[in-house]
């Protein structure tokens, strides 16, 4: 078998360590990365012959990818360190996959699907927003959104801070019952969510800004109360049950 041609070095970086081309220019710049002896350099490639070192630890040429579809409950954060008590997505699974790396968080407040993977060119080609991956969420609102607030944000946009904010909302009719619930990953927050009108909306964005979904609703006098993600690009719940995951095979 023909043994595999030289790469750049950030990127084989990026795809061992889930770093941003970047970041595996800004670790190179920065001399964490040795090739054998040497420190290395911008621009510099590497083959199976390669002992690449960052920060002090060998980095093999041949690697098994990993690919994680997991379903996060309400309440845990997407960073390796539990944060102000909350615990982590990690806490969850076993300690094979803690080596993994989130593509496309969610916070702690918010559940469904995210993808874990030791892949950093897959992480990058899902997150970039130059790749366009749609992202699909059920979202509930503390009160129904006015017609002209979701033409505003379907047509137009609501300007937020880091920019204007654009997606689609489309209005949802689920049952009210302590299913759905279980599928937010939350009990009713109070009676008249139990059993009053709610209002339910299935939104799809393509972006990935920090609380994106939150910010937007909010600027316009809105609390989202669940935000459940349930399709990722290709990639789908199907099923799957609240704090489960699956391996699954890249798209």
């Amino acid at each position: 078998m023909d043994q595999p041609q030289s790469i750049r070095l950030n990127k084989f970086l990026a795809e061992r360590l889930g770093l941003s081309r970047r970041e595996a220019d800004e670790a190179i710049v920065a001399g964490r990365v040795k090739i054998g002896d040497t420190v290395a350099q911008l621009g510099a490639r590497v083959d199976f012959t390669s002992k690449v070192w960052y920060n002090g630890n060998i980095i093999p040429f041949n690697t098994d990818y990993l690919y994680i579809a997991f379903n996060k409950p309400v309440g845990y954060v997407c960073s390796r360190r539990a944060q102000g008590g909350a615990p982590t997505v990690y806490d969850l699974l076993p300690a094979k996959y803690r080596q993994l790396k989130t593509v496309g968080r969610l916070d702690k407040d918010s559940s469904g699907l995210i993808i874990l993977t030791n892949d950093g060119d897959f992480a990058y080609q899902m997150t970039h927003p130059k790749f366009h991956k749609d992202k699909v969420y059920e979202v509930e609102l503390d009160r129904p959104l006015e017609p002209l607030h979701q033409q505003m944000i379907s047509d137009y946009g609501v300007m937020l801070d880091d920019g204007p904010s654009k997606f689609t909302v489309i209005k949802n009719e689920p049952a009210v019952s302590p299913a759905k619930d279980h599928k937010l990953g939350r009990a009713p927050s109070s009676a008249s969510e139990a059993g009053g009108t709610r209002a339910h909306y299935i939104v799809k964005l393509s972006e990935g800004r920090n609380r994106q979904i939150r910010r937007t609703f909010a600027a316009l006098g809105y609390r989202v109360t669940a935000l459940h993600r349930t399709q990722f690009g290709p990639y789908q719940l199907a099923g799957l049950a609240t704090g489960r995951y699956e391996e699954i095979a890249k798209a």
